[in-house]
């Protein structure tokens, strides 16, 4: 089939002026993983029958594909065109030519993600202890709690000793219970740097009394320092917010420039078909599953905001949170506003008719294509782990070069 062309600048344009596009890299996981531009999607050109229409839902969102020399493209499209999309184009001269002219290519994946959370520790300077000063609190018996803000999958594969799954938009639901005297400090972890810098910064934003610190480098750099992990741990943080976090979540999502919407705005903007929108219910899976507003897929507050890229791959489209608590919704549209989206929270919703039902999964990759990540599984080399560490401090300088990201930290 004939394909229209774009070059590199009308991409990087269409991301200044805040236009959608899906800028989608049709290799396998571990490819893309070895360099993408910042706002790329990784979509293997044969998983489009799988993950098309969830992750793509307007039929005419702009798409452009390209590959690295592998000759995925005309297949690709072929393949969209199929399924009803009618406005995808090709990079001219794939990825070769986005380095020719220039630009950026960012390594490994959920790039721009942990990127924004290096830029959020480098404005607000972020509080962090070292693995050794967090061993020497444990080994004195301090007052401690040890939040982990990974999936629960993660966390109970390997988990600093003594630590809770808390995953990361719960934190401000969850701390007072966690940590119910003020006194008592709270320090954040997750495998490596993203997720714990933005659970800190978290309950920093939302005011809790508590002194907050995060645990530097995650498990990657507990095990880099010579301690001993955890493994097979089932401690779940239960529900109870400290004093002031809800309101003090809705605050924060007010200074990010998130909107609150009630059912009838919502609907007159899932009826605007020329606007892409995303809506998830940010609850974990147990919540979800036992009633959940129409329309709205399952992802994980915490979750949403370290992979945006693999939940919202259309780069400008407008997103809508929902959650009956509402902090979650609220803590994790902050987040998602100051990357650059269009965020809104539904309020209410839940006193009618619910679906029931578990949330969607798509079906995982076979392994061989698979980018492994440097923080996962207990059989990392440390050559590996360092090396993922030093990529991330690069970040910061590297979105600098880059120029299109749209950023702004609260």
């Amino acid at each position: 089939m004939k394909l229209f062309t774009v070059t590199p600048a009308d991409i990087r344009r269409a991301l200044l002026l805040r236009e959608e596009i899906a800028l989608l890299d049709l290799r396998y996981e571990a490819g893309f993983a070895t360099g993408h531009p910042l706002f790329a999607a990784n979509m293997a050109a044969d998983r489009i029958a799988i993950e098309a229409e969830l992750r793509l839902p307007r039929k005419d969102v702009a798409i452009v594909l390209y590959d690295d020399g592998e000759g995925l493209v005309a297949t690709g499209a072929e393949r969209l065109a199929a399924l009803g999309y009618t406005n995808v184009s090709a990079l001219d001269g794939g990825l070769k030519a986005w380095r020719d002219a220039g630009y950026q290519v960012f390594e490994d994946v959920n790039s721009y993600s942990k990127a924004f959370g290096e830029l959020v520790e480098a404005r607000r300077h972020t509080p962090s202890f070292s693995a050794d000063e967090v061993a020497k609190l444990i080994a004195d018996k301090a007052d401690i709690a040890i939040l982990d803000v990974r999936r629960f999958d993660e966390y109970a594969t390997m988990n600093i000793p003594g630590s809770v799954s808390v995953p990361g938009a719960e934190l401000v639901l969850r701390a007072g219970q966690a940590a119910p005297d003020p006194e008592t400090t709270i320090i954040v972890n997750c495998a490596g740097r993203t997720r714990s810098i933005i659970g800190t910064q978290s309950l920093i934003n939302a005011g809790v009394p508590n002194k907050v610190r995060a645990l530097r480098n995650g498990t990657i750099g507990w095990t880099l320092a010579r301690h001993t992990l955890d493994h097979g741990a089932d401690r779940r943080g239960a529900i109870g917010p400290f004093e002031g976090g809800p309101a003090n979540a809705r605050d924060v999502a007010y200074r990010a420039g998130v909107r609150h919407i009630g059912a009838s705005e919502a609907k007159a903007l899932a009826a605007q078909t020329d606007r892409t929108l995303y809506r998830f219910d940010v609850r974990d899976a147990e919540e979800y599953a036992a009633g959940h507003l129409p329309g709205f897929r399952h992802y994980p507050g915490g979750q949403l905001v370290q992979e945006t890229d693999m939940a919202a791959p259309v780069r400008g489209a407008r997103i809508l949170l929902t959650d009956d608590k509402g902090v979650r919704a609220d803590m994790t549209a902050s987040w998602l506003a100051q990357m650059g989206w269009e965020v809104y929270v539904l309020e209410g919703g839940y006193e009618g008719e619910l679906e029931v039902g578990p949330p969607r999964v798509l079906p995982k990759p076979d392994p061989a294509h698979r980018y492994r990540r440097p923080y996962e599984g207990t059989d990392v080399a440390e050559r590996a782990m360092q090396a993922y560490l030093d990529w991330e401090y690069g970040l910061v300088e590297q979105l600098r070069l880059d120029g299109t990201h749209g950023f702004y930290v609260i």
